[in-house]
């Protein structure tokens, strides 16, 4: 399978949730050869969008001339693309949501009805796609907290998604808590296997995962006396 992550994380490669993604791709390679690409979107030159639609109009031509046009380019040609960030104010860090907003030219002005909902017709074929949507926090549990980037990403990506949330993510880059964070990892991994064998995660597999790894209170306590 041709893989996209596109890791939205100022910490490049020490952001908390990598440890997460990571071990599911590991996960996914024990399943079959996988061909991997990591963009750190931090690192790209992405303008933000203007609103002026120019590109639905187009057929797809942007204003600005920047590293959008190669990353939509290999976004077709990908089979998954898997959008790994901590969660900033509820939502996206803002290098991977200008990623998001600047995917307009796969998308023209016309509008159809879906289901119940109205969405733009497409200017390119992503009907191959999947999505994945890894994402932790640094609070001690998924309620209230989530909800938000969830919503959002499953009306951008309404078929074929996969949403992995995960708490206490900070866990996964401290040594000290190895003896929590290597098991969750080894479920993560067994997650990644699945996918990359069914297309999906057994409901209890994934509930496991996303659960708090200590309870919150003691989670809440160790953060509260670093402070």
């Amino acid at each position: 399978m041709k893989i996209l992550v596109l890791n939205g994380s100022p910490k490049r490669d020490k952001s908390d949730t990598m440890h997460i993604s990571r071990a599911f791709l590991d996960g996914m390679k024990e399943a079959a050869p996988q061909d991997i690409h990591i963009i750190h979107t931090v690192d790209q030159h992405i303008e933000y969008c203007t609103g002026c639609f120019s590109c639905m109009r187009n057929g797809g031509t942007c204003i600005h001339n920047d590293d959008m046009k190669a990353i939509l380019e290999e976004i077709l040609e990908r089979d998954l693309l898997l959008f790994n960030f901590p969660l900033y104010c509820y939502g996206m860090p803002a290098s991977l949501k200008a990623l998001m907003d600047r995917t307009l030219p796969l998308s023209n002005m016309a509008m159809q009805k879906v289901g119940d909902r109205y969405e733009h017709v497409g200017q390119a074929d992503f009907s191959h796609l999947r999505y994945l949507m890894i994402c932790g926090c640094g609070f001690p549990n998924s309620r209230h907290n989530f909800e938000p980037a969830v919503m959002q990403f499953k009306l951008c990506f309404p078929g074929n998604h996969t949403i992995i949330t995960v708490p206490e993510s900070p866990m996964f880059n401290a040594p000290e808590a190895a003896a929590v964070t290597v098991p969750r990892l080894e479920l993560i991994k067994q997650a990644g296997r699945q996918y990359a064998e069914k297309g999906e995660i057994e409901a209890s597999l994934l509930a496991e995962i996303t659960s708090p790894m200590i309870p919150e209170g003691q989670y809440a306590a160790i953060v509260n006396s670093g402070v």
